[in-house]
């Protein structure tokens, strides 16, 4: 009994170790600078085809010796995805919201790797699947540069969210058309922080009206220069979004999720103060961003989950300052 648990352990820990290895290998060489023209992990061969290359591994080399239940085949190809995805973080070969946002497909696309070569081994024997596997190994590295022959298309996207706030327009508005510095005791906790996004600092403007610059700072060096193009005072403040992704250090955000870069860009931001009741208002902010990835798909998910975030912070802190400025003036003597 001892002698097949080791057997088992063996196999399986060997599998899992080959698959990683060919991870590791995959990772480097899709992000090798030199090679961006034939391959890159923002391209569906690295994001969908290499987790299918691991689970297709994982299964293979874990029933070199006997076969494993359905189980196996569907979670065991976690284990090498799981340990690629610790070393990224460990070691910053990616930042984590890159990490987290791959994550769930290379485990999806692990599994059913898992699973395909499971079927193929029931059905055709397992010196037919060693051909196979074989094939399969090199898929990706076949797949990306016939990828980059084609155009990666370009989403236009918009993320609404609203707030209702307990004091009149007047109130909202010089709120929104300067943020003052965001005070540490400010801050609350938010997913797309905790995962690496910075958090808003201030907003300035040049001048009010039309044709006025706001600047938008966040932590880290991300600064977004905002030219008003709508000025209604009480009512509404729209602006187009510039952004210099030279500007902002690497070290702040990864460089597939660099706002202003070739995969993701904030062109438009807009707020809208409509009236509910005597004293009672919603604020609504929208955004309009460009998403150019091979698999818009699944990467808006993502970008409209971080956008919708960032708003929803940002409008929470507004409503609790103007909410708190008229708790203040209310205590003051008649």
């Amino acid at each position: 009994m001892i002698k097949n648990l080791f057997h088992w352990l063996f196999s399986v820990w060997t599998a899992v170790f080959l698959a990683l290895l060919y991870g590791i290998v995959a990772f480097f060489a899709f992000r090798y600078p030199a090679w961006k023209s034939f391959f890159g992990l923002m391209t569906v061969a690295y994001v969908f085809l290499v987790p299918l290359v691991l689970g297709c591994m994982t299964v293979f080399f874990g029933e070199w010796r006997a076969r494993r239940s359905w189980w196996f085949r569907i979670f065991m190809p976690w284990a090498p995805v799981g340990l690629l995805a610790l070393l990224s973080l460990v070691f910053a070969w990616e930042g984590a919201i890159c990490v987290l946002m791959v994550l769930p497909s290379f485990l999806i696309m692990a599994s059913l790797g898992g699973v395909l070569y499971g079927l193929t081994r029931d059905l055709r024997g397992t010196r037919l699947n060693a051909v196979l596997v074989g094939s399969v190994l090199v898929l990706p590295f076949l797949g990306a540069p016939l990828e980059h022959r084609l155009d990666t298309p370009s989403d236009y996207r918009e993320v609404a969210t609203s707030i209702e706030i307990a004091a009149a327009a007047d109130e909202v508005w010089p709120e929104i058309v300067e943020v003052r510095r965001f005070r540490p005791e400010e801050h609350r906790f938010a997913w797309v922080h905790a995962i690496g996004f910075p958090r808003p600092v201030a907003a300035t403007l040049s001048r009010p009206g039309v044709g006025g610059v706001r600047r938008a700072t966040f932590e880290g060096g991300v600064t977004f220069f905002e030219t008003v193009d709508r000025w209604e005072p009480g009512r509404a403040l729209a602006f187009s979004i510039a952004s210099d992704p030279d500007s902002i250090p690497q070290t702040t955000l990864d460089e597939h999720v660099t706002v202003g870069g070739p995969f993701f860009d904030v062109l438009r931001g807009s707020y809208e103060i409509e009236p509910l009741a005597p004293g009672r208002v919603r604020l609504r902010l929208v955004s309009r961003y460009r998403l150019t990835t091979p698999f818009n798909f699944y990467s808006s998910v993502w970008t409209d989950f971080v956008m919708r975030d960032v708003q929803n912070y940002i409008l929470a802190i507004l409503r609790r300052r103007t909410e708190g400025r008229g708790d203040a003036r209310s205590a003051l003597p008649q």
